[in-house]
């Protein structure tokens, strides 16, 4: 840093400590400006708030969440995507009812119920899939540009004020120490800066009608997946009630016992029903012995990282139940790789990479800030 820049630095890191300790006042922005950066502030807060509901609204599983926010909009506007990649549960639902009703066959009624009943499912996890997709493309991805771009470039403006302030503040308390030419210029950078920051500031707010028709395609994608989603159960119901209806009218097949076989046991001839007993073995003092030498062997424990990595320790058992999920046992020493939000980690365990749940382990090496 050059020797201009290393004063400059210290001229505003001066008048910030006689604000803040001495009470010193400085350059007040106007109310117009003020109004404008706490719309904006506000705005940002419920952009990235709105965003992590909606990608949790969307897939609730943190191993399906992470695979979504991953998903590529270009390739989906190219029709390269035709699924998120990861599976819905209405298709897990519907395998699992096609898989039991192939096993109970043709002529069970609960068999031919759960077999249409599973295909209506698969419908469902596909509908679910263009949901997620049409979302992830016309909601998320334009909300999270406007995040990483137009917000981010807001707060650098205004960043960029305050440091020019502080200057501009630090160089008119010393009026008559400082030349009026640097003052001059001081006070031209602060006003340019504000100037560049009002005008950030009054385009996002004017064009906010752009959020507005990503709002309104988030509900055009919920309303087409709901109205597919009640004609593909319509048609669904209406075969489970035709099924009821023909098998109420099938006359009901009587259950008729066969005949007991009488069973001739004849005369026993010994106790135990004719099996010979066989001897007991003696127990030797040298077989005695030997057993009482034996040693049980122990399990071999899993490898523990190193404690000087992020790592936690389970405190109890852990069975996952979704792709992605990390299953392990009480006393595992788990390596942390990353945290998915505040209730879940990602870590690896033997080789092992997936999510767990935080209330489940001890923290006892944390992961960096």
């Amino acid at each position: 840093m050059s020797v201009a820049g290393l004063k400059k630095q210290f001229y505003k890191a001066s008048q910030l400590v006689s604000e803040k300790v001495g009470g010193a006042e400085g350059t007040k922005l106007d109310d117009d400006f003020k109004e404008m950066e706490k719309k904006v502030d506000v705005t940002s807060k419920a952009v990235t708030e709105v965003l992590a509901r909606t990608i949790e609204y969307l897939q609730p599983n943190p191993a399906s969440r992470a695979k979504l926010t991953m998903l590529n909009t270009v390739s989906k506007i190219r029709g390269q995507v035709k699924n998120p990649g990861y599976p819905q549960s209405e298709g897990l639902l519907g395998e699992c009812m096609i898989r039991h009703g192939k096993e109970l066959g043709g002529e069970s009624n609960f068999g031919d119920a759960l077999l249409d009943a599973g295909e209506s499912m698969k419908r469902l996890a596909e509908v679910k899939d263009s949901l997620d997709i049409e979302v992830k493309q016309n909601f998320i991805d334009p909300l999270q540009n406007l995040c990483d771009k137009d917000l981010k470039e807001i707060q650098h403006h205004l960043k960029k004020l305050e440091g020019r302030r502080l200057d501009f503040d630090y160089k008119k308390k010393r009026q008559g120490k400082i030349p009026d030419e640097e003052l001059r210029q001081a006070m031209e950078k602060f006003e340019e800066s504000k100037e560049v920051a009002e005008t950030s500031m009054h385009h996002l707010l004017e064009t906010d009608i752009e959020q507005v028709s990503q709002l309104s395609a988030l509900v055009d994608a919920q309303l087409d997946y709901h109205r597919q989603a009640v004609q593909i159960l319509d048609e669904l119901a209406d075969k489970l009630k035709r099924r009821m209806r023909e098998a109420s009218s099938r006359p009901k097949r009587e259950y008729k016992p066969k005949p007991r076989e009488l069973l001739d046991l004849g005369e026993p001839e010994q106790s135990n029903g004719g099996f010979p007993c066989a001897a007991a073995p003696k127990i030797t003092a040298a077989s005695s012995s030997f057993r009482s030498s034996d040693k049980p062997v122990r399990t071999p424990s899993r490898s523990m990282p190193p404690l000087d990595q992020p790592s936690c320790k389970a405190l109890y058992d852990f069975e996952p139940e979704n792709d992605g999920e990390l299953g392990f046992h009480e006393g595992d020493i788990i390596t942390l790789t990353n945290q998915i939000d505040e209730n879940w980690y990602e870590g690896m365990l033997d080789g092992q990479s997936g999510f767990f749940p935080l209330s489940y382990v001890e923290v006892l090496v944390p992961l960096p800030q």
